[in-house]
């Protein structure tokens, strides 16, 4: 009789709850890669909807002078090198209204979005949310396609599009969060946050293929991705690992479900969801809260932006621009990893947070003498604290001890946290937009003041993890 290969004998070492954790770790992993993905393609698109109109001109006027034609191609260029409402001079006031839109609809959402989620089955609120905004990105794209020149078209389905975003991380959270304990719950969120910077880069290849000659699929793609893992969640999404109990096994190893069992009937003594003020009151909420307002101001101030100031800093096309401005997440991906790898080490999440954030200010400023050499250092430093704080630091305190285990806090409190988050996130991109147009230095200047608030609002929790006799994780600090 033939051996058992090494590869089987490892596959089946996992008992099943093993494999349930690794399905749910993937696939949760794959559903918000997909979200950031939809969302990168319009920081690689600005570059293109407003170009360097004047440098164009004068190649289609040398062209038509030499060939002694009309100055018809320099006419044309004037009117079609950017695409119109974007064509006017306050083109960076438009484009950062378009980003505020999108993110102000994502704040105000987010605090209904982790409410609701807390009520509703988590798998189909998920899927309706995937699906319509799949909807709302292709809609963009098709602006271009048929040629759509309305900012207000552009502003409805950022609006949108913000709002039905939130459905995405109040679930996806709560849905790592039920399947993974705190054991090294910082690693773990680490590794797989890092689907943040997986979707911005993917986001940005994808965006980046296109940009230059049909812009429209920069977004219908995405679109298109984001609406087909939508089916995926609603096909293969395990909630939370109670719900495994319903799939029993038969004697011949097959699985049914009786339908006796899918009815689940909410007991008098299973707790209720928790209220947005009663969230606010877990010890450690509001100083976080306030805290992600200025990480996430920085980061999607970056994530908005950064191509387009490459290329006016570098001088390079839209396409050249997006594929550097990968580094930035990629840097990204370490910095989380390497954040909730220290705090478990430590126990010590916000002194994590705090020095990462006081190094990152420096980093900041050095990014805008030289481009290409810091992007990832500051990729790291910068999404290290904003990716430790909205993953293993959200789950902390939805689980803290002073709820007595009610785990129907998790959503809201995540909710709470990424949506005070993102409130910076959507001030921070029309605030460049609007500073940019006096040189980037000042909007350097912004980001590295951010940097220095969220550091201030951590100092009270840093003072007493370092005051304390040992190391702690968040969720027992009171």
């Amino acid at each position: 009789m033939a051996p058992v290969p090494p590869g089987i004998r490892l596959l089946v070492s996992f008992n099943r709850d093993q494999w349930y954790k690794a399905l749910t770790f993937a696939l949760t992993f794959l559903l918000y890669t997909s979200f950031h993905l939809s969302r990168k393609p319009i920081s690689i698109v600005k570059s293109e909807l407003h170009k360097n109109c004047s440098s164009v001109s004068e190649l289609a006027t040398a062209a038509a002078s030499s060939s002694q034609q009309p100055s018809r191609a320099s006419l044309h260029t004037d009117m079609d090198c950017s695409w119109k409402p974007f064509d006017k001079s306050n083109y960076k006031q438009l484009l950062g209204a378009m980003d505020y839109s999108f993110l102000c609809a994502y704040a105000v959402g987010m605090y209904l979005s982790g409410i609701i989620g807390e009520r509703l089955p988590i798998r189909l609120y998920l899927t309706v949310g995937m699906l319509t905004s799949g909807l709302f990105t292709c809609l963009f794209g098709l602006g271009y396609i048929y040629n759509i020149h309305s900012l207000g078209f552009y502003i409805f389905v950022q609006v949108a599009n913000g709002l039905v975003q939130t459905t995405g991380w109040p679930s996806v959270v709560t849905c790592i969060g039920n399947w993974f304990g705190k054991g090294r719950r910082g690693l773990i969120m680490g590794l797989w946050n890092s689907h943040t910077s997986v979707g911005n880069i993917l986001g940005s290849l994808i965006a980046g293929y296109w940009v230059s000659s049909n812009w429209g699929l920069s977004f219908i793609v995405p679109g298109l991705i984001i609406a087909v893992m939508g089916i995926v969640c609603f096909l293969f999404l395990i909630e939370r690992d109670y719900d495994t109990e319903l799939l029993l096994p038969r004697d011949n190893g097959t699985v049914c479900v009786p339908v006796q069992q899918v009815v689940v009937v909410k007991s008098e003594s299973e707790p209720s969801a928790i209220s947005f003020m009663g969230a606010l009151r877990i010890p450690g909420v509001i100083e976080f809260s306030l805290c992600l307002l200025f990480a996430k101001l920085v980061s999607y101030t970056f994530l908005f932006w950064l191509p387009l100031y490459i290329t006016k800093a570098a001088h390079l096309d839209a396409k050249k621009a997006g594929d550097l401005s990968t580094l930035f997440d990629v840097g990204g991906i370490v910095g989380g990893i390497l954040a909730g790898v220290i705090s478990d080490k430590l126990g010590k999440r916000a002194t994590t947070c705090a020095v990462m954030l006081l190094l990152a200010a420096p980093t900041v400023s050095c990014l805008a003498v030289s481009v290409k050499g810091m992007l990832l250092v500051c990729g790291g430093l910068v999404n290290g604290p904003y990716a430790l704080i909205t993953t293993a630091v959200s789950a902390d305190l939805g689980t803290h001890k002073s709820l007595k285990g009610n785990a129907r806090a998790l959503s809201t409190v995540t909710a709470i946290i990424d949506g005070t988050g993102s409130v910076g996130a959507a001030v921070g991109p029309l605030l460049a937009g609007l500073l940019s147009a006096g040189g980037w230095d000042q909007v350097f200047y912004m980001l590295m003041t951010a940097d220095f608030l969220a550091l201030l609002l951590l100092l009270r929790l840093v003072t007493k993890e370092l005051t304390s006799r040992k190391p702690r994780p968040i969720s027992t600090v009171e």
